[in-house]
């Protein structure tokens, strides 16, 4: 045991290297940087390189065909998933900044995906994934408005077929989550998600230290 707990210590010294490291594990391609420049220069937070990696890891896990994501930004996150995903599958993707869609829709154009691989549907995603089929996705991937994120899990739980994975990225908030200080509305309701996703009796989840924390579950209901 004191060879373990000495393990641990080397460990602890050495994590924010070592994450920083597997953060940047997966090189990134031409169009990747091309949407990653687009979100900078619009002011929007792209998924981090390490972030992207496991959602790519995750599809190609799941050998998904439907996926649903919620948060289109300028395309980063969706490259990731459709180079997962199989080559007949096709992302479902929302947003309520359509600008920002064709971004993405220029981004997956120059990764060399056929236009048919993606369906981008502008508008809020609560308006917009009730209109989905039920049972109907192999992963649903959620990088939207944080004070609905336990709506978006109550939706991917009808959307998702059993077996099939739910992931919410940037549930660290920079840190705020287990921050014991005083925090604003969105940083709480990330802590009833990640209490809800823990407690549930049909999920089975894991919470990945890539980019801002990204929380993944199966859905084991039938």
């Amino acid at each position: 045991m004191r060879q373990l707990r000495g393990q641990e210590r080397v460990i602890t010294g050495n994590r924010q290297t070592s994450w920083a490291f597997a953060d940047a594990f997966v090189a990134e391609d031409e169009a990747l940087h091309w949407a990653r420049d687009r979100a900078r220069e619009a002011g929007l937070r792209s998924v981090s390189a390490g972030t992207g990696a496991a959602l790519r890891l995750l599809a190609a896990a799941a050998d998904a065909k439907a996926v649903a994501e919620i948060g289109t930004g300028t395309g980063v996150s969706g490259i990731h998933l459709l180079h997962g995903m199989r080559p007949d599958g096709v992302l479902t993707t929302v947003d309520t900044e359509p600008e920002m869609q064709q971004f993405a829709r220029q981004a997956f154009r120059a990764a060399g995906f056929a236009g048919n691989r993606a369906r981008f549907i502008p508008g809020r995603a609560l308006d917009v994934l009730p209109r989905l089929a039920d049972g109907g996705y192999d992963l649903v991937f959620c990088d939207g408005d944080r004070l609905e994120c336990l709506e978006y899990l109550e939706e991917a739980l009808r959307l998702l077929r059993p077996g099939g994975l739910v992931c919410f990225e940037g549930v660290f908030a920079n840190g705020r989550t287990v921050d014991s200080a005083a925090q604003p509305a969105e940083v709480l309701r990330l802590r009833e998600l990640l209490r809800t996703v823990r407690e549930s009796t049909v999920l089975q989840s894991s919470l990945l230290p890539v980019g801002d924390g990204l929380l993944c579950a199966v859905n084991r209901g039938g």
